[in-house]
């Protein structure tokens, strides 16, 4: 019986030894153990589905005997297409931008480019109108008094390249009007001349 008894402390005396043994320090000199660092899922999955972004910049020319020349750039990530636009040459004032139907400025009017893009087939108005409105119908933006003017836009409605004719700008154009869209007028909003021209071309 007292074998048993200091069996059992000499038993729980080395497993001690061993653990304090397990947890020493490395000695000076020796390599650290490597740690595996795993990627979490969302990096993963940003890592084999890369977001691609798809550019195309328009260069803008005057139309109509006006001096209003303009660059826009479009940006397609994620299924949002990002408009930015600048103008000069402008008088002071509000003026109309569209999208029409072909990248075709060759005219001295603009009117190449043909009418409003419309590939729904819906009367003009005001964007996201619930009584309609031409997938060309950007609206309108303000010159200050030295003819510059700017105008942004976002939507998920276009697309770049993307083959979907209801969706993709590439062949339309961008023009810029001398007056203000009303958003009611038929069929483009009674905005007057085509004072600028560009098209939408890789």
């Amino acid at each position: 019986m007292k074998k048993s008894i200091l069996i059992v402390p000499l038993l729980a005396f080395g497993l001690f030894l061993g653990c304090k043994s397990d947890h020493k320090k490395p000695s000076e000199g020796s390599e650290p153990e490597s740690t595996e660092t795993v990627a979490t899922p969302e990096k993963k999955e940003m890592d084999n589905n890369p977001v691609e972004t798809k550019k195309i910049k328009v260069r803008l020319e005057p139309k109509s005997n006006s001096n209003v020349s303009g660059n826009v750039l479009f940006k397609e990530t994620d299924g949002i297409v990002s408009m930015v636009a600048v103008f000069d040459g402008l008088s002071e004032g509000s003026h109309a931008i569209h999208l029409h139907e072909k990248a075709d400025c060759s005219s001295e009017d603009g009117k190449s480019s043909g009418g409003h893009w419309n590939p729904t087939a819906q009367p003009h108005g005001k964007w996201g109108s619930n009584d309609g409105y031409h997938k060309g119908d950007i609206g309108n933006f303000t010159a200050d008094a030295k003819g510059h003017g700017s105008i942004t836009f976002n939507t998920d409605e276009w697309c770049i390249g993307c083959g979907d004719p209801s969706k993709d700008i590439l062949g339309k154009a961008v023009i810029v009007h001398e007056g203000t869209d009303d958003f009611t007028s038929q069929p483009s909003g009674d905005a007057g001349t085509r004072v600028s021209c560009g098209g939408i071309i890789e």
